[in-house]
């Protein structure tokens, strides 16, 4: 049996099956939950911003991210 850790919230996913429950950014781990969190950070800036570009949208999901690794969660209402 496998475990990781989400980096993020530090929960334990056990036997994690990769894009579906445990997701990888960069040099960050993520569970389900805390992807659905940042998914909706990013949305509200995403949709106000524009012409879209990947390379502000990876940005700043990686700052979202780093971000609730030091807090311990993904703060969406600050984003929105």
């Amino acid at each position: 049996m496998e475990v990781l850790y989400c980096d993020v919230c530090k929960k334990a996913v056990e036997n994690p099956i990769p894009t579906r429950t445990f997701f990888h950014y960069a040099d960050i781990e993520v569970c389900e939950p805390c992807r659905d969190d940042l998914n909706l950070a990013v949305k509200y800036t995403v949709r106000g911003k524009k012409p879209f570009d990947y390379s502000w949208f990876n940005e700043l999901e990686l700052k979202i991210l780093r971000e609730g690794v030091q807090r311990g969660k993904i703060n969406i209402a600050a984003k929105r």
